[in-house]
């Protein structure tokens, strides 16, 4: 699925898709949304994106050892 080209698109989707992710209680909802609305958000927000390194990184080592 091709992400917007805007940048509010991109933060709406992502904020969205966080918000759903802390109502993963109900139905529909559910809590594989707060992950990928930060992977969403990672691309226009720098915070977040440096936190997605870092977890990548120690998933990295974590599975070399």
């Amino acid at each position: 699925m091709p992400m917007p080209r805007s940048r509010v698109g991109r933060l709406s989707i992502g904020a969205g898709l966080v918000a759903g992710g802390c109502l993963g209680f109900l139905p529909i909802l559910g809590f594989w949304m707060a992950p990928l609305g930060l992977i969403v958000l990672s691309h226009d927000l720098a915070f977040v994106r440096r936190r997605r390194r870092k977890l990548a990184v120690w998933w990295s080592r974590r599975r070399r050892n």
